[in-house]
């Protein structure tokens, strides 16, 4: 069988440089095959790297077969070239890349989308294990989805298209990096503050110290900034601006608590910007003598009203918001050129009254030094011009529609740092080097020939501005907050450049907080506020979250005092910047892999420094509100720590906790293992932790806070089907641990017999000095009528730990540990319960529609309805008695498997230390006695010893004891250990043993080698002969322990172990069951006989 050349190649049209051909497989015609082989070598097509637009369709085909691919390409039938991938009865039709017969796929991105992507469906490669596999036979693929085999996608071709004719309904609105970011962050930067406050910061600090204030807020910034595009370049960012940054690299707790109160922040920020805008037009009306009401009633009413508009224009769309913000920034730019102009055009006299004198170099040396009055400082200047530097994610909060927000977000941002800082300053010295600090505004105040000056440059410039020093003057940059609207070319365009600041900046904040909410709802981060997740429209706007803010900035406008909450409301927005800082650091730090950001200009140790200097300046501003702001963070920290959302973004925490686990597990190996510092580490073989809860908790008493715990199972059978089984189990039964708040990991394995997956885990379970010493198995309680060989596995796994040097504690309870039969009950029950109740859902909607029909309806309605309450009795009559009949049978089952999870009243822990293995048998039951369920229990020790010396055996283990510091109850002394045991109990072990024994003194020689031979497992005369004496003391000590611990909550025992070849396996399992029958739960302990207890400090 031959392999013809690819009859049809087609070329993915969405990947331009490489080719994927068809290869026709014929199993018919052979001869055909042969030819073409010997004239026509086989031809692969290379790697093309063509022009694009020979790329689109490349088709190779033979002689003979263009009308072939033509009927194909024109009718799309089925013909002999009909897709069929790995059909192997007809034709077999392989992907080919590069040349190979192959299932690989080509790299694509939409390999990499997450489910649900926005921006282009999710295909599904391969799985490694079809490419692993022998070839699936009988798979038809459709002639519509060759290219979707050939790249791995699982999507339909109508699920594809459904999903691009909703993109395309949906109609996206989506801006770029200029109207999206840049114009944005401008007018939120560019406030009231550039108007109105920065002539009196310039006046208090100079020009010198006013440019180092503006340059400090601007480091700020701008270290946000590099920050935020180092994150914003690490992936692609949605909906959420800084809640989404900080959350998705800090995590939930983080993102959660700083989305909550920026969300907040910028909804009462919508107040501050509308009463400034309110307190201006009032000021107007005012100098008109027109007020409404009263100043306060008229701020009110104009906020409302102006609120009332800016909401109007945010819910038409993103459109109209983002026309209107171009439009205030147009009116921005043209009142802050108007300034400029003013300053060169000629002053007049009443101008020069209010110290303006155009540019004069006399006036910038005067100005130029500090000047600071009234209390003020450097601190407290900078801590007023502070918040006129903010703004800067007013981009990044819409960063979910945004086109490219990746690129648009730095870009925008930075970019619109740079711009506004280079207005402030130069406004700054502008304002400076034209207008002196204090002016009368007085025309008169001029200098006569003969006056005396104070030498100020208002002096040289022929005006006498003295007595500015002893009363307080109107004008000048010290006294006029109006000093823009006095230097510039038209009044009147300044007063419009405030109403453009204030309203952009508060249709920004508006539009902000509901997003960053949205997204943060949308998260389920905070239970109960999924009702403002919501969106509507193209653009998915969140209407509900408009409504919130629109209540919450009316409450502050008509009730709160704002001059109060501006501090805590700037605090908030640099806990942000701050978080923001340190997100990018933190990712640095934890040196992830998917730390990738394309923005290289960042250092981790900057970002770190703008957390720090971010922290500084919130208590620069106002050390109260700094604290109440970090109060209130650390409160929904805990609170979203607390509840724990069930989100997984792969922060920079999760990569910080790995590696300070690597780097303590590396420490650790580094460590002396010393005996002061032993503690169990135990590997318990629970199979499916919720499977044998009993020998979990039993174990997890004496590991939880103190000790390794991992519970093991081994799976056995086909290598596939285990390991198929174990992978999707495995995150199952590790959240069933951390759910049911068990501080143990789960492992498995997949081997061909239970002993070699046990001896795997006995040997690579751990890390580093984690490793366990310990192995926990629950006691064979089917032994006698399971097959030979798990008889064999499982005492060939205590052999395995005894070789390994572990300890081994062998559990037994008398209902045993296996619950999976009432799991599988009860989860059956459950789902005949969840039908039940489906069924009775369906039945009410159909009664409900027919009831719609009328009075015949009615009637029908009532006889369904007698009907159904008739089934329903009946079904719930069944489970009801299955219920009860399960419940009575596995009670007690149910009962023994919690029995460890309850507090133990008080009672006893008998501990038979018989021999001596290191002191793991007394070390285990004294930790159980320090724990919470166990505490009220007392320890009685059970020892060996000669009548004649009870006594000073008793102060010998005493003295022992309390060298190792162990409290006891009490001290017993057992001296007859080695009679023999009465007729009754050697009888049963006689009885029990029987069925395994081989008898082969009673047989002939040849037929007792051939019995070995056959069943090497039984027990031999031989051998019971040798240990009969070994065997007289097992059956002995069970009868000591109905006599002395019937009663005990728990006994600990020494284990008797089995010497390799000589003991058999049911021999040993005979000494364990008569050992340790009718007994309460028992503990049979073996350590490795290495000291895990000192008396040394």
């Amino acid at each position: 069988m031959s392999m013809n050349n690819a009859s049809n190649v087609f070329l993915d049209p969405n990947a331009n440089r490489f080719q994927v051909n068809i290869i026709n497989e014929d199993h018919d015609n052979n001869e055909t095959t042969q030819e073409d082989v010997g004239s026509d070598p086989p031809h692969y097509e290379e790697t093309s790297f063509t022009d694009e637009t020979h790329n689109r369709l490349r088709i190779s085909y033979r002689p003979g077969k263009r009308e072939l691919y033509d009927n194909f390409r024109q009718n799309g039938e089925k013909t002999e070239a009909s897709l069929h991938p790995y059909d192997t009865h007809s034709k077999m039709y392989y992907l080919q890349t590069f040349g190979h017969n192959t299932m690989d796929p080509v790299p694509k991105i939409d390999y990499y989308r997450n489910t649900g992507s926005v921006s282009g469906n999710k295909l599904n490669r391969p799985s490694l294990l079809e490419i692993h596999e022998q070839l699936a036979k009988n798979i038809a693929v459709s002639t519509g989805s060759v290219e979707r085999v050939a790249n791995g996608e699982s999507t339909t071709g109508d699920e594809t298209a459904a999903s691009k004719e909703e993109e395309n309904k949906t109609g996206f609105v989506k801006f770029g990096w200029v109207k999206g970011v840049l114009v944005r962050c401008m007018l939120n930067i560019w406030g009231v503050m550039l108007f109105i406050r920065l002539s009196w910061i310039v006046g208090q600090a100079g020009i010198g110290l006013g440019i180092i204030v503006i340059a400090l807020s601007v480091v700020v910034t701008t270290l946000t900034g590099i920050s935020m595009s180092a994150i914003c370049t690490n992936g692609v960012v949605r909906g959420g601006g800084a809640y989404y940054l900080i959350s998705r690299s800090l995590g939930p707790e983080f993102g959660g608590s700083i989305g909550l109160i920026f969300a907040f922040a910028n909804a009462v920020a919508v107040a501050m910007y509308v009463v400034g805008f309110a307190e201006t037009v009032v000021e107007l009306l005012k100098e008109s003598d027109t007020l409404m009401v009263d100043e306060s009633n008229d701020i009110r009413i104009i906020g409302t009203i102006t609120v009332v508009c800016l909401l109007g224009i945010s819910v038409a769309g993103m459109e109209w918001e983002a026309k209107a913000q171009v439009i205030l920034l147009i009116v921005l730019l043209i009142a802050i050129a108007n300034f400029f102009i003013g300053t060169v055009i000629p002053t007049n006299t009443e101008k020069k009254a209010r110290g303006f004198f155009n540019y004069q170099a006399s006036i910038f040396a005067e100005n130029f030094g500090p000047d600071f009055r009234s209390g003020e400082g450097f601190f407290s200047v900078f801590a007023i011009f502070f918040p006129a530097a903010t703004g800067i994610l007013a981009g990044a909060n819409i960063s979910g529609d945004l086109k490219d927000p990746q690129s648009a977000i730095p870009q925008g941002t930075m970019l619109a740092i740079l711009i506004t800082t280079i207005a402030y300053i130069a406004v700054a010295i502008c304002a400076a080097s034209c207008v002196v600090r204090d002016a009368t505004g007085n025309v008169n105040d001029t200098i006569v020939p003969g006056m005396s000056c104070n030498g100020s440059s208002a002096c040289g410039l022929g005006y006498d501005f003295s007595r500015c020093a002893s009363q307080p003057c109107d004008y000048g940059l010290m006294n006029n907050f109006q000093v823009m609207s006095m230097v510039s070319g038209f009044g009147p365009l300044i007063t419009a450049g405030i109403f453009s600041a204030t309203l952009s900046s508060a249709l920004a904040s508006l539009v902000s907080a509901p997003k960053v909410f949205q997204a943060l709802c949308k998260d389920n981060v905070y239970k109960g506020l999924e009702f403002f997740a919501k969106g509507y429209g193209k653009n998915n706007e969140p209407i509900r979250g408009y409504v919130l803010t629109f209540v919450i900035a009316m409450a502050f406008i008509l009730i709160a005092e704002l001059n109060t909450i501006a501090p805590i409301i700037s605090n908030f927005f640099l806990a942000s910047y701050a978080l923001i800082n340190f997100s990018c650091f933190h990712a640095s730090y934890a040196k992830s892999p998917g730390w990738r950001p394309a923005f290289r200009y960042y250092n981790m140790w900057v970002s770190l420094f703008g957390a720090l200097l971010c922290c500084g300046v919130m208590f620069v501003i106002n050390w109260w509100a700094a604290l109440i702001t970090y109060a209130i963070e650390l409160f929904l920290y805990i609170y979203v720590t607390y509840k724990k959302p069930e989100v997984n973004w792969g922060s920079s925490t999760q990569a910080l906790y790995f590696v300070n686990a690597l780097d303590s597990a590396l420490a650790l190996t580094t460590v002396e293992d010393h005996v002061k510092n032993f503690r169990p580490q135990c590997l318990a073989l629970t199979g499916a932790p919720m499977v044998r809860p009993a020998l979990l908790d039993i174990t997890h008493t004496f590991t939880k806070n103190n000790g390794l715990c991992i519970c093991c199972e081994v799976y056995t059978g086909p290598r596939k089907l285990c390991v198929k089984e174990m992978n999707s189990g495995m995150e199952k039964k590790q959240a069933w641990l951390t759910k049911n708040k068990r501080k143990a990991f789960y492992a498995a394995v997949a081997a061909d017999s239970f002993r070699d997956g046990v001896k795997s885990l006995l040997q690579a379970s751990g890390l580093g000095r984690m490793k366990p010493n310990t192995l926990v198995v629950g006691f064979k309680k089917d032994w006698r009528s399971a097959p030979a060989t798990q008889v064999e596995n499982y005492v060939g796994i205590i052999h395995d730990a005894f070789d390994f040097e572990l300890g081994v504690i062998i559990v037994r309870i008398s209902q045993g540990f296996d619950i999976s039969q009432v799991l599988q009950v009860q989860e059956e029950l459950e789902k005949l319960e969840q039908e039940r109740l489906a069924l009775e859902a369906t039945i009410k909607e159909n009664d409900f529609e027919e009831g719609k029909r009328g009075i015949c309806g009615f009637f029908k309605k009532a006889s369904t309805l007698n009907i159904s309450k008739h089934e329903t009795k009946k079904e719930s009559t069944i489970n009801t008695m299955q219920s009860m009949h399960v419940g009575e049978f596995n009670q007690r089952l149910l009962e023994a498997s919690t029995q460890f999870k309850k507090k133990q009243g008080k009672g006893t822990i008998d501990i038979w230390w018989l021999f001596d293995d290191g002191g793991l048998t007394i070390l285990i039951p004294y930790i159980l006695t320090i724990r919470k369920k166990w505490k009220n229990c007392k320890l009685r020790i059970f020892t060996g010893g000669k009548v004649n010396r009870i006594e000073e055996e008793k102060l010998v283990m005493a003295s022992l004891l309390s060298k190792f510091r162990i409290k006891f109850a009490d001290i017993n002394i057992i001296c007859d250990i080695n009679i023999k045991p009465n007729k009754e109990s050697w009888k049963f072990f006689e009885e029990m043993i029987e069925p395994y024994r081989l008898h082969e003194s009673c047989k002939d020689i040849t037929t007792a080698e051939k019995l070995k031979r056959e069943t090497p497992w039984k027990i031999t005369d031989a051998e019971l002969e040798a240990f009969k004496e070994k065997s007289y003391r097992q059956v002995r000590l069970n009868e000591l322990l109905q006599e002395h611990s019937r009663a005990a909550n728990l006994i600990v025992l020494s284990l008797p172990v089995a010497r390799k070849g000589a003991v058999s396996d049911y021999l040993y399992m005979a000494w364990l069951e008569i050992l340790s029958k009718n007994l309460p739960p028992i503990l049979m302990v073996r350590g490795n006989h290495k000291n895990v207890l000192t008396f040394y400090s």
